[in-house]
C-alpha cells in the first residue's frame, strides 16, 4: 500500500516538477520556555504536511506551501480541507487495496462479524461462494465451539449459543423436516449430525449456512436407544466425515460420506460386556481417531478405534457420591463430568482418567456460589458440550441454569438465558451438542 502510495507521489514529481528544498536550517537548543510554545513556532517559513493524511492535488503547492499564522477563519477553512482531502486520500488508499488481503482478514473475524459485514457490499455477500475465501477459512480451526440446542417450547427450532460474544442466535433449518421431532446428536468439522426420535432418519447440517443433506437408509434396524457419534475422515483423501451407531445389543454400523452408504460392520467381540447399559443422553467422546462411551453395569469405558476397527473395554469405578456422569475430553484427556451429592448439598465436580492406575481424580470443582441455589433440590445435570468448552444444564423442578466450563482455564462462567425476541418467557434447554462454526464445511 505504501509503496503504491510512493509512486504516485514520484509521478506527481515527475509531470509536475519539485522546486529545490529549502537549505537545511541550523538547529539550536531550544531553552525551556520555547519547549512550552505550540509546535507551529518552531519554524515559521516552510511547513511540510503530513503526506499520510492528506489528499494528492495535482499542484505541486498542495505538497510544500509558505506558513503564516492563520487567523480564526482561515483555520476553520483549512481545516474543513484537511478533512475533506482525509476522506479523499482514504479513498484512494482503499481503492488500490488487495483483493486477497480483503479475504485474509475477513476469514479471521468472529462468525457472528463476518455475517453482519455481508451486508456492507456485493462483494463481501457473495465471499462464500469464493474459492479463495473458502481455502483461507478451511485453513483456520475456530479456538471456541459454539453450542446448537433445541428447547422443549420450541423443539424444531435451534438456538445457537456464541461463547465469545455470550449471545444466543436462533433460527430454523428450511429443509428440516416440520412433522418429526429431530434431534441434534453429535458434530464433527462445523457439522451437525440429527436423527428424529425414531432414529429410522439421520440429517447432516451446517447450520451457518444451511448446508443439508438426508443421509441414505441404513443397511439394518438398529433399536431405539444408540449412542452416535461423527468424526471427520482425514485418512481419505477426498475427505468427508463417518458416523457411528452402536446400540445397546452390541450391533453397530458406520456411514462414510464418501461412499454415501452405511456398513454393517457386525457386533461387539466377546471382551465387551454385554448388553451395554446406555443413557441416550449422553455422547461418544472423539479423541485421536478413537471413539470412547461411557457405561454402566459394570461402570467403565468403551473405546473403538475407526482406523484399525478394534475394540477395547476398560473398567473403571466411578466416583464416590456421584452421578450423572457425561464423557468430556481435552486435547486428548479424558475427563468426566457429574454430581456429587452428600447431605443437602450438589455441587458439579470435573474428574481425570488416570491411565496408570485407570482410576478417577477429581481436578476441578464448580464455585459455591454457584451451588447455594440447588440447596436442598433434587438436581439433574446434562452435559451439552464435551470438548475443550463444555456446557452444563442444572435443572431443579423449573429452574433451568446453564454454566459452561473452560477446562483449560479453569473458568467457571454462567450462561445468560436462553430468551425469545419480544418475550420474557425463559426457554429450557432439551437437547444439545457443542460444533465448531464453520463458513465452509459441506454436508
Amino acid at each position: 500500500m505504501f509503496r503504491q502510495l510512493i509512486q504516485q507521489v514520484q509521478h506527481l514529481v515527475d509531470l509536475h516538477g519539485f522546486p529545490p528544498p529549502p537549505p537545511p536550517i541550523p538547529t539550536v537548543p531550544p531553552s525551556p520556555t520555547v519547549l512550552a510554545l505550540p509546535l507551529q513556532l518552531h519554524d515559521d517559513r516552510w511547513c511540510f504536511l503530513n503526506v499520510e493524511n492528506y489528499h494528492f492535488e495535482n499542484d505541486c503547492d498542495s505538497f510544500i506551501m509558505k506558513a503564516k499564522k492563520p487567523g480564526k477563519t482561515q483555520k476553520k477553512q483549512e481545516l474543513t480541507e484537511n478533512l475533506g482531502s482525509n476522506e479523499s486520500l482514504k479513498e484512494e488508499i482503499w481503492k488500490y487495496f488487495p483483493e486477497e488481503l480483503y479475504e485474509t482478514v475477513i476469514a479471521r473475524l468472529p462468525i457472528a462479524t463476518f455475517f453482519r459485514f455481508r451486508s456492507v457490499c456485493k462483494n463481501w455477500n457473495s465471499l462464500l461462494n469464493s474459492n479463495s475465501f473458502t481455502l483461507q477459512c478451511g485453513q483456520l480451526i475456530s479456538p471456541q465451539p459454539w453450542f446448537y440446542t433445541i428447547t422443549h417450547e420450541k423443539v424444531n427450532a435451534g438456538a445457537m449459543y456464541d461463547p465469545v460474544s455470550t449471545k444466543w442466535h436462533y433460527l430454523l433449518i428450511p429443509k428440516m423436516p416440520k412433522e418429526k421431532i429431530i434431534l441434534p446428536v453429535a458434530s464433527a468439522g462445523g457439522l451437525l449430525c440429527f436423527h428424529d426420535d425414531g432414529h429410522r432418519s439421520f440429517y447432516v447440517c451446517n447450520p451457518l449456512t444451511n448446508s443439508f443433506k438426508e443421509l441414505p437408509a441404513r443397511s439394518a434396524r438398529i433399536g431405539l436407544r444408540v449412542y452416535v457419534g461423527m468424526i471427520l475422515n482425514k485418512k481419505s483423501n477426498n475427505g468427508g466425515y463417518q458416523i457411528m451407531l452402536v446400540a445397546s445389543d452390541g450391533e453397530y454400523e458406520v456411514y462414510d460420506s464418501t461412499m454415501n452408504r452405511w456398513t454393517r460392520i457386525g457386533s461387539l467381540p466377546d471382551c465387551i460386556s454385554l448388553p451395554l447399559s446406555l443413557n441416550f443422553r449422553l455422547k461418544i467422546v472423539a479423541a485421536n481417531r478413537l471413539m470412547y462411551l461411557l457405561r454402566s453395569d459394570p461402570h467403565g469405558i468403551v473405546s473403538f478405534d475407526m482406523e484399525s476397527r478394534v475394540w477395547r473395554q476398560y473398567l473403571v469405578p466411578p466416583p464416590p457420591h456421584s452421578r450423572d456422569h457425561a464423557l468430556v475430553e481435552c486435547g486428548g484427556r479424558i475427563m468426566m463430568v457429574g454430581l456429587v451429592t452428600k447431605n443437602a448439598a450438589s455441587c458439579v465436580s470435573v474428574w481425570e482418567l488416570q491411565k496408570m492406575t485407570l482410576l478417577w481424580k477429581e481436578v476441578d470443582r464448580m464455585p459455591n456460589e454457584m451451588s447455594l441455589e440447588f440447596y436442598g433440590k433434587h438436581v439433574k445435570l446434562f452435559c451439552l458440550g464435551n470438548s475443550g468448552l463444555i456446557m452444563l444444564s442444572l435443572e431443579s423442578g423449573m429452574i433451568n441454569r446453564l454454566v459452561t466450563y473452560d477446562i483449560s482455564k479453569e473458568e467457571w462462567l454462567t450462561v445468560p438465558d436462553c430468551v425469545l425476541r419480544h418475550s420474557l418467557t425463559q426457554l429450557r434447554i432439551a437437547r444439545g451438542t457443542a460444533f465448531h462454526p464453520s463458513l465452509t464445511a459441506t454436508a
